[in-house]
């Protein structure tokens, strides 16, 4: 029986709104442009540093880069459970892990106290069997750590893990943990990504796809 392991923005959750929101908010206080909803989506699950270089031409290099991620991080703090939503799909997927007798957990390298609040605010704290944020273990993906962790509070084997994700990082960390991994093609790639080139077990198209992967015997 498999256990389902889900990254959480551009995976689980749609949280692409809020955080351009956040990033528009940040540019218009330094008097810049705002940015479409179709520009930014396919950086959001980069976080912080993603939406900083696309929004403002920042790279952790730069001097200012950290006062302007923490300016960023505390105008994300406002805005954070404005509107996040499951994919189409997603809630179908869920129910069907739960009624099953499953588990399914988050692992996300989104810092806890983003994480917390909008797994609370959506109503699935009480429905996950783990949350794991990446700063709940020394190394964040694509370090295989959060993931094990998560087997360790699940009490189950990597093997029998499936975890599904958006981005390169997600596959790497899954692989180096010894899961099966699949890439979430309906989450927040860009026209640089390549996920077939991952090296990913399996690819998704949509969320009601993931029945597909799921053993239920």
């Amino acid at each position: 029986m498999s256990v389902i392991l889900f990254d959480l923005d551009g995976t689980l959750v749609d949280t692409a709104h809020d955080l351009g929101a956040a990033l528009n908010i940040q540019l218009e206080r330094h008097g810049k442009a705002s940015l479409t909803h179709e520009m930014i989506r396919p950086i959001a699950s980069h976080g912080s540093r993603g939406l900083l270089e696309i929004g403002f031409n920042l790279s952790p290099a730069d001097s200012d880069f950290l006062a302007m991620r923490e300016e960023y991080l505390t105008i994300y703090e406002d805005v954070l459970t404005h509107s996040p939503i499951l994919f189409d799909g997603m809630q179908e997927v869920l129910s069907a892990i739960e009624n099953n007798g499953m588990q399914w957990g988050v692992v996300t390298n989104k810092p806890k106290r983003f994480t917390t609040r909008i797994i609370k605010a959506m109503q699935l704290d009480q429905r996950a069997a783990c949350v794991i944020s990446g700063d709940d273990a020394p190394r964040p993906k694509p370090y295989p750590d959060t993931l094990l962790m998560a087997c360790k509070l699940m009490n189950a084997q990597a093997e029998n893990c499936i975890y599904i994700g958006d981005a390169a990082r997600d596959i790497e960390a899954g692989q180096a943990a010894g899961m099966r991994t699949a890439v979430a093609l309906y989450g927040y790639l860009g026209e640089m990504d390549d996920p077939a080139g991952w090296g990913s077990d399996f690819m998704v198209e949509q969320p009601v796809d993931i029945l597909k992967l799921i053993s239920f015997n």
